[in-house]
């Protein structure tokens, strides 16, 4: 009768099925099936349970209908789906072979179609198995087990198989119904094992000897088949009496209709949702004990193995006197061993069940799916090789001690195998175990989230509270077992046995092994750990060293200090990486606008010299496991990389200074650095070394090449290969060394620069001048101590003492003051511009330096020293001394604001000859260098037409054929006439001149008008104005220059806007074109704003009086008043903006709009933000006011600039203010530049910053057009950041005058004048490398237009006005 039996022991399955009683051990009579007949109608239905609470398996009828089936977790037995009982399911198969019958779940076929039974035979049988029934699973598994021949106790069974191969065939059919049914696949092996174990208890096959034990996973027990015991082998399946009957209720089909393909439906208890909870709760493992408490339970003798490990109880006494004490002892040793390896297998299953599955399916994840793989592939490594590795050598043990039970013959041959394999796997798992214990260490201290989980992990049972880090160092652990035990039962084996020449062999190849181990410990830890301070002896085999010649001993050791030191030097060039770069990227330690610059200044291609050296160490690292532990040369690798570095240093090498100067900096200014820097040093991987010496790694490195290169060639041996291959290495290292020199002084000049640039000091209150020390093109000439003597004459105070720096820019003075930041030094007065600097004097006698006045007068003459007199190259007389009181002048000249020479003193003759010649060759450089990059260059308009009287001549006479003074030149305005002629006009004392541009044999004089200082051309309405001995006059162009043979506008008479006029201004505010004079009226400022009448101006000319409208001082025509206003402050000139106009004023700047005449000055000089210079804002004169972007404005006075807001309030703080060199009359402004002109020389500076970007010398400057004396000139406005490179237009906006140096013409008693205009330089544009220039860059249309030759009758007709 069918029973309902109490749950079995954890771990193992309820099974609920006939039960067949097993025969006693040791007794072999066959056990034959028998049927049991059910109760009519009975019905065991199965108990309903959690299968993760409980534990077990129910049981399950087959009359149940599917609807709860499908909600089965387990097997069960019971009656048919018709209500037959079970032997029927016999009857069934017997009836389906004869194809009589349709059986449900997949078998049936339709019985006497012939189409049916050919397709029946054609497809694959699989189709039709249905794994819900277990008497398919059966006759399956009868078909598909391998047999073969096993020896169990030294008895072989034909036909037999292990449980592993029940299991193995189980699990093959399961995963092709899972994947054919469910589209899921499992290698989850417990299902497999609980079906084997529900046909073991209905007797389908029986163990060999009938032992008690269930049915497990493993080789241990030998089964068989009852039918092939009996050797009936030849029966068909089908004449069984009786099948094993049961229903594996996960393969029913779900009870939902709608069901199907795709992934389990809705049901709670659909088997596609619930096949992952079928996995059998897997025996207590013994790893879950303390090793006592699993070495106790081994002895109990209560399970099957613990019957075995006590084979002594087994043998019996009689058999156990026999046998020498040593075998007994062997065979304990033999048992302990398997136990071990057990025990050991036990882990690595807890390690992947316990730990690698739950992190890897824990929900939330614990870090990202790439991060984490990235991470078990570092903790883990070949951690599941090595496992298959160990099972197999345990799978080994149990068969043969299977097969030779009780008394194990041999061992050996087995550990002797195992060795090949685990050379394969155990020495790549300990190499890396150091780098697995780190990354380990480093990410629980990083994520918090992981040590909760690893601490949960390890309160788990199966733990035994061991932490992670215990479980992935157990094969280290374990593998340095193996010599021990071998060892031990060596020493137990007898002389002459067959298993003792395999132990010896075995033994030497694990010890082999476990040196290869050590070796890849080694090279993973990167000599950090312990296996830092081993050496090439110490990873020697055991009594290896006594075989190696003394040489050799030394040659392997020298190789071994290079490996080594390669090895430190890669780790630290991977510190950099960890320990500096990424947190410095991580952490605000640096603020985030230069973060990105300072990693790449302090690191440089540090990257690329890690890829060099990592690959050599890996191409050394490779030769040492294959070769070690005598290595042949290691000099193939090195001579590679050493050809293939090169560029890598050359970068490198030479940027060191910079990089260290870097680093000092950001300590010296960023206190949070400065706490980063000293956090890590005390890091491990710092070996208490700061990052600067990090930094500095590859540069010893690079130079300790050539010592350990050539120690290892002084103790090659005369034949080998290295004695030829080591002196050309030496050289290509060498010759790199001396190729970085170059650049590292040219970087230590930069660095030198960059601290003086951060220690000179300005005087509190003076201006700190921009020396653009930070320009890569920068460069120190020479630098040094020079004396200068007391300003009053006497020596009560001693002579300044000052520290000279002569740069390419500039010569600053300074004195040095020793603080506690170190050496700084205060700079004494303005840098001299190299442009404004002339050398006067060095051959002056040598002078006495007396201590003081009062010690002078008390030593008298006695103590002077001897002077010498000789001559120098150039033959003049030099006096030397060799007294120290001695010193040596030389003169110098400023030309700048601050104007003047300036004597100072050299201690020694050959110092001031060294500063002249250092002075001379900063002067040439500069001169270079400015006439390279000149962004203005001079393009004469006349030097041979304007000269003044010299100034001898008390009172010039006026302008003739006879007499050619023309006057000083005031004004120009360059212009075009209708035809397209390009000409320009020139207004001085005598007159106005017109001619053609760049020829000035063309100039004649159009207007004979007296101390003409203003000129402006309205090209538009075709009106020339002129201001003339202050009155204000408008003239037709055409009057001027006759475009046509038409006289009407031609004879059309000039007006007179007004008389008294101090200057006027034209400009356009919004559409309109305006013209704007000042008269003076007391102290004010009166000023008339009037617009031309195009149609007035175009009119006919009218008859007129006798002495026309031009005498009789009638209201203009051609203008009429636009506004009228007065300002009680003296004013200077008139710029227009868009909507309002900008009056230079005494006061400053007015903004006044026209249209209600509101007004408000800047800068407010009551604004505290300008500190001391607010005081000059009413002592100083405005000259210029310019656009710098669309929200700021310069302000330019005749001593300084500032930078305003939209509203008159500083922009840049104390940036903001900018002195100039000289002391400007005018300012123009041809964008970006801003242009001062001084009597002496012509000021270019960025509008950006104000540098200075080139001085034009001259003598008696002065601006003759600033680009706002004509209405055609385009503006180009900025925008929000400014004016865009490639924004200057290519066209002259400024005219200027200078005096000659020479008069071209010796025949002309009076002094030429030079007119000219400044005309942007065209950038150069390499081909295929460089874009070509844009059309904002260069646009041929905006240059001036090329101009006819005039026709000598036009230029005769021009002399009548």
């Amino acid at each position: 009768m069918y029973q309902q039996h109490a749950p079995a022991p954890h771990g193992q399955l309820q099974l609920n099925s006939p039960q067949a009683p097993h025969a006693p051990h040791g007794q072999h009579a066959p056990y034959p099936y028998e049927k049991h007949e059910p109760r009519a109608g009975a019905s065991y239905p199965r108990p309903w349970f959690d299968a993760e609470r409980d534990g077990v398996l129910g049981i399950t009828n087959e009359d149940e209908d599917e609807d709860e089936r499908g909600l089965g977790l387990g097997l069960g037995h019971g009656d048919g789906d018709d209500g037959a009982d079970d032997g029927d399911v016999y009857s069934l198969i017997d009836e389906y072979e004869d194809g009589d019958v349709k059986v449900p779940g997949g078998l049936g076929v339709h019985a006497g179609e012939e189409e049916d039974d050919l397709m029946f035979e054609e497809e694959d049988d699989e189709r039709f198995v249905n794994l819900a029934l277990l008497s398919h699973v059966a006759v399956r598994l009868r078909d598909k087990v391998p047999r073969g021949t096993h020896v169990k106790g030294s008895i072989p069974y034909e036909r037999a198989f292990t449980g592993k191969d029940i299991v193995s065939t189980l699990q093959s059919m399961i995963q092709h119904y899972l994947l054919s049914q469910m589209g899921v696949t499992t290698h989850d092996r417990s299902l497999g094992l609980m079906v084997a174990r529900s046909l073991y208890e209905q007797v389908f096959f029986y163990e060999v000897e009938w032992g008690t034990n269930p049915i497990s996973d493993s080789v241990e027990d030998v089964f068989m088949f009852l039918d092939d015991f009996e050797g009936g082998s030849a029966a068909p399946m089908g004449e069984r009496e009786e099948l094993p009957t049961a229903v594996v209720t996960p393969f029913t089909r779900c009870y939902s209709p709608t069901c199907g393909d795709g992934g389990p439906c809705y049901a709670y208890g659909c088997p596609r949702r619930n096949f992952t909870q079928l996995a059998l709760p897997s025996p207590p493992s013994t790893s879950s004990l303390p090793e006592e408490q699993r070495d106790a339970s081994s002895r109990s003798g209560e399970s099957a193995a613990g019957a075995r490990e006590n084979w002594r109880d087994n043998i019996g006494r009689e058999f156990l006197h026999t046998l020498p004490e040593s075998e007994i002892k062997r065979q304990d040793i033999i048992l302990k061993i398997i136990k071990k390896e057990e025990m050991f297998n036990d882990d690595l299953d807890v390690l992947e069940s316990v730990f690698l599955k739950p992190l890897r399916a824990a929900r939330p994840p614990i870090m990202s799916s790439d991060y984490l793989e990235d991470f078990v592939e570092d903790v883990f490594g070949n951690f599941y090789d090595l496992r298959e590795c160990s099972r197999r050598l345990l799978e080994i043990l149990k068969v043969r001690q299977r097969e030779q039970n009780p008394v194990i013959q041999k061992i050996g041959d087995i550990f002797l195998n195992s060795a090949v394999d685990f050379r394969q796997v155990y020495p790549t798992y300990v190499g890396h175990l150091p780098v697995a214990e780190k990354r380990l260490k480093d990410e629980m201290e990083r994520n918090h989230e992981l040590r909760l989980f690893l601490e949960q992990c390890s309160r788990s049972p199966a733990a035994r509270r061991m932490d992670l880090k215990f479980f992935i160092s157990r094969p280290s652990e374990h593998l340095q077992r193996y010599p021990v035990v071998l060892q031990a039962l060596l020493q137990e084996t007898l002389v002459g046995s067959p298993d003792g020449d395999y132990l010896f062999e075995a033994l030497q190849a694990i010890r082999r092994l476990h040196s290869v181990a050590q070796l890849m410990t080694f090279q993973s830890a990167m000599l950090r750990g312990p296996t830092a301070k081993l050496e090439w002896h110490d990873l020697l085999p055991e009594g290896a060293l006594q075989d190696i010649e003394r040489h050799e001993v030394k040659r392997q050791s020298q190789i071994f200090e290079l490996i080594k030191g390669e090895m430190e030097y890669v780790k630290d060039l991977e510190t950099i990486e960890t320990l500096f770069v990424r947190r410095l990227r991580a952490e605000p330690v640096i603020p985030p606008d230069r973060r990105t610059e300072f990693i790449h200044d302090a690191f440089w291609n540090f990257q690329e010299l890690y890829k060099h050296h990592r690959k050599m160490l890996d191409k050394l690292q490779e030769i040492q496991r294959e070769e070690y532990p005598l290595i042949y040369s290691i000099t193939e690798p090195v001579l590679e990389a050493a050809l293939n570095w090169r560029d890598a240093y050359m970068e490198y090498v030479p940027h060191y200074p910079i990089a260290e100067y870097k680093i000092d900096r950001e300590l010296a200014t960023n206190q949070a650095f400065k706490d980063f820097f000293d956090q890590c040093v005390k890091h491990p991987d710092a070996r208490r070394q700061d990052m600067k010496m990090f930094v500095n790694r590859p540069i010893p490195r690079l130079l300790r090449y050539s010592l350990l290169l050539q120690a290892i060639y002084d103790s090659s041996p005369a034949d080998h290969p290295d004695r030829e291959t080591i002196p050309g290495l030496l050289d290509i290292l060498k010759s790199l060394g001396k190729a970085t020199n170059a650049g590292v002084a040219v970087a230590e000049t930069k660095v030198k620069l960059w601290k003086y640039s951060h220690d000179l000091v300005w005087k509190e209150g003076g201006e700190a001048v921009d020396l653009q020390l930070q320009d890569e093109t920068r460069s120190l000439i020479h630098s040094g101590k020079l004396l200068r003597q007391p300003e009053t004459g006497f020596e009560w105070n001693g002579w300044s003492e000052l520290f000279v720096l002569l740069f390419d820019n500039y010569l600053v003075m300074t004195k040095s003051k020793e603080t506690k930041d170190g050496i700084k030094y205060v700079v004494r007065g303005r840098p001299i511009p190299l442009e404004l600097l002339a050398l006067t004097n060095f051959t002056e006698i040598p002078q006495q330096r007396s201590v003081g006045l009062l010690r002078s007068r008390l030593r008298g003459d006695r103590n002077e020293g001897t002077v010498t007199t000789s001559l120098n190259g150039a033959g003049v007389a030099q006096q030397e001394s060799n007294d120290p009181r001695f010193v040596y002048p030389f003169t110098i000249y400023n030309s700048a604001r601050e104007s003047g020479f300036y004597t100072l003193y050299a201690e020694t003759q050959q110092a001031r000859a060294e500063w002249k010649s250092k002075l001379e060759e900063a002067l040439g450089l500069r001169a270079a260098v400015q006439e390279n990059n000149k962004v203005l260059e001079i393009e004469t308009l006349s030097d041979d037409t304007f000269y003044v009287p010299p100034q001898a001549s008390a009172q010039q006479a006026s302008w003739n054929e006879e007499n050619a003074f023309t006057g000083r030149v005031t004004c120009s305005v360059p212009f075009s006439t209708p035809d397209g002629r390009g000409l320009i006009a020139v207004g001085c004392a005598e007159g106005v001149w017109i001619g053609l541009r760049h020829d000035s044999r063309s100039l004649r004089r159009v207007l004979a008008l007296k101390q003409v200082t203003q000129c402006a051309m309205l090209e538009k309405f075709g009106i020339f104005l002129v201001l003339a001995d202050k009155s204000l006059f408008a003239y037709l162009l055409e009057a001027l220059v006759p475009t046509s043979t038409t006289t009407s506008n031609t004879a059309r008479q000039p007006e007179r806007l007004n008389k008294d006029v101090v200057f006027f201004s034209v400009g356009t505010l919004g559409d309109r074109t305006l013209i704007t004079y000042m008269k003076k009226k007391g102290m004010d400022s009166v000023f008339q704003v009037v617009e031309p009448v195009l149609e007035k101006i175009q009119e006919k000319s009218k008859p007129v009086g006798a002495f026309g409208r031009f005498m009789s001082g009638a209201k203009s025509e051609w203008f009429r008043s636009y506004r009228e206003f007065f300002l009680p402050s003296e004013a200077y000139d008139v710029y227009f903006l868009r909507l309002k106009i900008v009056i230079l004023c005494q006061k400053g700047f007015e903004i006044m709009g026209l249209a209600d005449f509101k007004s408000d000055t800047i800068p407010h000089a009551n604004d505290q933000r300008w500190g001391g210079i607010a005081k000059r804002f009413e002592t100083c004169k405005p000259i210029g006011i310019y656009r710098t972007s669309s929200e700021e404005f310069l302000l330019c006075y005749d001593e300084f600039g500032i930078y305003v807001g939209r509203h008159g309030d500083p922009s840049r703080g104390e940036q903001g203010v900018v002195e100039w060199e000289g002391k400007p009359l005018k300012a123009a402004f041809h964008a970006p530049y801003v242009l001062l002109f001084d009597k002496r020389f012509i000021e270019i500076r960025h509008i950006d910053k104000l540098h200075l970007v080139q001085i034009i010398p001259g003598t008696d400057i002065n601006c003759i057009y600033d680009g706002r004396a004509s209405d055609m000139t385009p503006q180009i406005d900025p925008g929000p950041d400014g004016y865009s490179e490639g924004s200057t237009p290519q066209d002259a906006r400024v005219h200027a005058v200078m005096k000659m140096p020479q008069n071209p013409n010796p025949h002309h008693r009076g002094s030429a004048q030079h007119v000219f205009e400044l005309v942007p330089t065209i950038p150069l544009f390499l081909p295929d490398t460089l874009a070509s220039p844009s059309a904002s860059v260069y646009n041929f249309q905006n240059s001036p237009p090329h101009s006819p030759q005039l026709q000598a009758s036009s230029l005769q007709s021009w002399g009548r006005y």
